[in-house]
């Protein structure tokens, strides 16, 4: 069975004092918004703890959206850092982030990217989100907070109906209950991993390139303009979304897949 009941001396098994990322994990049975909480860690020199929760009450994503959950089933966990990379290298940590939580899910599931920072089924049903908050200081990175939601154990028939038929978990693609511990353990040492190759000037973009779920497909896209069609046509090398459009091929970095179209 799932673990949908688990102390927070359980948690812990999941830390790695030898880790930057996850060198300890603090646990709430209940709190506001865990990347808050992770961005005062970095007040008491808490830099890379795991701060992990059951439910959160004013949990968020993208853009101000919500990010609903039910109680002890999923896994909501976020770090704050403070990465040693340019300011210029900010964008590559969303790109890192969602390939440490594709390698984290592995077992369950052969998630792909949703450019920029959703990883879906191979049916394009969302598993997991992404949220980043960077603070740029001068021409550096001051500090990222990094805040990673997985549909582990909740069963989309028992999803609300607005994301019902847009959202999966990995239990359910994988027909099989996920230890929470277990993956959390996994999803910390992907995302130290992922750090320590950007910090050594690694970029992760030939990773997305073969994990990207849009290329191909006809999108609309929110460019904070407007909406722009096009066609998915990989990512470029600094890891801006591709779409070929009417007018010709354009980059996007900063934007958002609204959907994916028909034909």
């Amino acid at each position: 069975m799932p673990q949908t009941d688990v102390s927070p001396a359980t948690w812990t098994a999941a830390a790695d004092p030898r880790r930057r990322i996850g060198h300890a994990v603090e646990f709430h049975p209940e709190i506001g918004s865990t990347n808050d909480r992770a961005r005062e860690l970095l007040e008491t020199d808490g830099a890379g703890i795991a701060v992990v929760t059951d439910l959160q009450t004013a949990g968020r994503g993208r853009r101000g959206r919500t990010w609903v959950s039910p109680a002890g089933v999923n896994l909501m966990c976020s770090v704050a850092l403070r990465p040693r990379l340019a300011a210029r290298d900010a964008g590559w940590l969303g790109g890192a982030a969602a390939l440490a939580v594709r390698d984290a899910c592995a077992p369950w599931a052969d998630l792909r990217v949703r450019w920029p920072n959703d990883l879906v089924a191979p049916d394009g049903l969302k598993v997991a989100g992404l949220l980043l908050e960077t603070a740029i200081v001068g021409d550096a990175i001051g500090h990222a907070v990094i805040g990673v939601g997985i549909n582990a154990n909740w069963a989309r028939a028992e999803m609300p109906h607005e994301i019902r038929d847009t959202a999966t978990s990995l239990a359910d693609v994988s027909g099989s209950p996920v230890e929470r511990v277990e993956l959390l353990g996994r999803l910390l040492a992907a995302l130290d991993d992922g750090l320590a190759a950007l910090e050594a000037g690694r970029t992760p973009v030939e990773r997305l390139r073969g994990a990207s779920w849009l290329d191909g497909r006809n999108l609309a896209v929110d460019t904070g303009d407007g909406t722009l069609l096009g066609t998915g046509a990989g990512i470029a090398d600094d890891g801006s979304l591709l779409l070929d459009t009417a007018d010709g091929r354009v980059a996007l970095s900063h934007a958002e897949v609204v959907r994916v179209v028909a034909a």
